[in-house]
């Protein structure tokens, strides 16, 4: 009987401390996101890459934003939001990865770079100014210009899962 009162009494107890705690939301995608926070912003990357892909910072600040838009409940705004993006394409490199015996590249790799400022409004201690680096490996008898836009999208999605985690995972 003594143990149920304890038992009974340590729940409570429990259920009482929680009440008071720190909270974060977490969501089924792995984000844990401050329940205050309800904003999120995203400028327009510049492109200061030695060689531009024209249509590189406008797609990557869309998916970005979709990101965010799909995968929690933040909402969109112009300009300072509690999660606030800007950032910069460093780098967009081809280069040749795996060299045959005759000198030839048999693979090329394409190398994007985007330097990230992100703010955290809501817990300053969060906030990053990092560089995130992806690349996808194409064979060296394609046409770069016929593979480009789907090896564009495969680092385009490695790059915003980087970003999403360290800034909505705590990772």
């Amino acid at each position: 009987m003594i143990k149920r009162k304890v038992a009974a009494l340590l729940i409570l107890l429990f259920a009482l401390l929680s009440q008071n705690s720190c909270k974060v939301s977490y969501t089924f995608t792995g984000a844990s996101i401050p329940p205050e926070a309800k904003t999120f912003s995203v400028e327009l990357f510049q492109n200061l890459a030695s060689i531009v892909n024209p249509t590189l910072a406008n797609y990557i600040t869309e998916e970005l934003k979709n990101r965010f838009l799909t995968q929690t409940s933040l909402s969109p705004v112009q300009d300072f939001g509690d999660f606030a993006f800007s950032g910069q394409i460093v780098t967009y490199n081809i280069a040749p990865t795996a060299i045959q015996g005759n000198e030839i590249a048999a693979q090329n790799r394409l190398t994007i770079s985007v330097k990230v400022k992100f703010v955290n409004a809501i817990d300053p201690k969060q906030s990053f100014d990092k560089t995130f680096t992806q690349y996808a490996v194409f064979d060296s008898n394609q046409n770069f210009a016929q593979v480009e836009q789907s090896l564009v999208q495969e680092i385009v999605e490695k790059l915003v899962d980087d970003i999403f985690n360290a800034a909505a995972s705590n990772w």
